[in-house]
């Protein structure tokens, strides 16, 4: 796959400072950042965005996490590598990518799940982490972004 867009770094440099911006306010929620590379690896997985399932692999791995963690998100309901707190978020993650028509979207079910085992500003972070996730996702299809490649 060859990338549509050729030079993305010198593109409008708001753009950037605003996705910056984004990440402070993710990374200021108190999330682990293991968690937060799994919401990013598993929401791009359902999307099939390679470059961002690589980046959320790399990034996974750089907070910590494992092999056996990382490649097992995408049957986490069945794998036992995940802690309950992982697993609704997980499901919130599901729920907030899978809007297309028809789709129940974020239950109240699921968001009390969520609710107890995260703070208000933790979820808030998760749900923009979910978010910009799904932003990078459209954009990487639009412009066909390659795995391994980087961003900014």
């Amino acid at each position: 796959m060859e990338n549509r867009l050729k030079n993305k770094n010198t593109n409008n440099p708001d753009v950037w400072t605003a996705i910056q911006h984004l990440h402070k306010a993710i990374a200021a929620g108190g999330v682990d950042p293991k968690l937060l590379a799994l919401v990013h690896l598993r929401a791009s997985q359902i999307n099939g965005c390679s470059a961002c399932v690589y980046a959320s692999v790399a990034g996974g791995k750089k907070a910590g996490d494992t092999d056996e963690r990382l490649h097992n998100a995408v049957a986490w309901r069945e794998a036992p590598f995940y802690t309950e707190a992982e697993r609704a978020a997980l499901a919130l993650t599901e729920a907030a990518t899978r809007i297309q028509d028809g789709a129940a979207g974020v239950t109240d079910a699921i968001w009390e799940e969520a609710n107890a085992h995260f703070t208000e500003e933790q979820i808030g972070a998760i749900n923009l982490e979910i978010a910009l996730t799904n932003f990078f996702n459209r954009l990487n299809h639009t412009v066909k972004e390659p795995a391994g490649q980087t961003w900014g």
